[in-house]
């Protein structure tokens, strides 16, 4: 099958929601702010200059932003490193990747986007949905994740049992800035997150249910450090037969090993290719201002 026609499939999949988007920073690569010729910083590498401002890091501390942002929360605190991340994403004004103005359109029933911005839930700005958000270190329960309703408004928290099973699902393991900010950044953050995924207690039981036999298609990620690896390995767990795609330019052969044990077929290609198949444009970005 070509790549064509393997994209073509693939959509089709996104539309009848046995096929389920997962975002990682390459989506949001292109993405400037509104003025000037800032770009969003999304990457390990210009999350940890934004947050050092524009200054690079100690080389074992530049590796990766959990890293660094440890680093930075032990010299100046946790309000920090949450503040850098809410002045970043809430209230610095961007504009949308396209493939956020494509899933707008598309409305997939369950999308996960490890990204930190919250252009994914603007997407949904006009649908009612679920908002899944990640939470790491807090006391007084033993599950690692909040749950919101977007009722068209506004989001409100809800408990496990108020979850509508009819409305769509976003689900942001790293966290958003909104409706109240809530990370994962740090080592710290990482250790306990990735424990209680693994123990079960990070994914609510319904998304549990509902993502059995699901395939995935991995847009924007890469596979070249351990902390990617394992949080994709078990936020897809029992998917099906084979788990998915993900779209690589030039992988590498760490990124085919672990494609390979996981049974993602690795699309040499990028996300743009699936958007203009779809679409058939060839524009990357359009200004948040026409759309909103």
């Amino acid at each position: 099958m070509t790549n064509d026609n393997c994209l073509k499939t693939i959509t089709d999949g996104i539309k009848n929601g046995s096929v389920v988007p997962y975002l990682g920073p390459g989506v949001l690569q292109e993405v400037k702010a509104i003025t000037g010729d800032e770009r969003l910083p999304a990457d390990s590498d210009s999350l940890i200059l934004a947050m050092n401002n524009g200054q690079p890091m100690a080389p074992r501390l530049m590796y990766e932003f959990p890293r660094a942002a440890m680093n930075m929360e032990l010299k100046k605190g946790r309000s920090y490193v949450e503040r850098f991340l809410t002045e970043t994403y809430r209230d610095k004004k961007w504009q949308r990747s396209k493939l956020h103005n494509w899933l707008a359109e598309m409305k997939p029933a369950y999308v996960i986007d490890i990204n930190r911005d919250v252009q994914l839930q603007e997407s949904y700005q006009d649908t009612h949905h679920i908002l899944v958000v990640g939470t790491a270190r807090i006391a007084g329960t033993d599950y690692r994740y909040k749950l919101y309703r977007y009722n068209g408004t506004k989001y409100d928290p809800i408990r496990l049992e108020e979850v509508e099973s009819h409305l769509p699902v976003l689900f942001k393991p790293m966290g958003t800035p909104v409706p109240e900010p809530s990370y994962i950044a740090a080592d710290a953050d990482y250790v306990d997150y990735i424990t209680e995924l693994m123990g079960g207690f990070a994914i609510p039981a319904f998304l549990k249910n509902y993502r059995k036999g699901k395939k995935y298609l991995l847009l924007g990620m890469r596979f070249l450090r351990d902390t990617e690896r394992m949080v994709v390995s078990d936020i897809v767990y029992g998917a099906g037969e084979p788990a998915g795609w993900a779209l690589i330019l030039n992988p590498t052969e760490k990124e085919r090993r672990f494609c390979a044990v996981r049974n993602i077929e690795i699309l040499e290609d990028d996300w743009p290719s699936l958007v203009n198949t779809a679409t058939g444009s060839d524009s990357v970005v359009r200004s948040a201002v026409e759309i909103l």
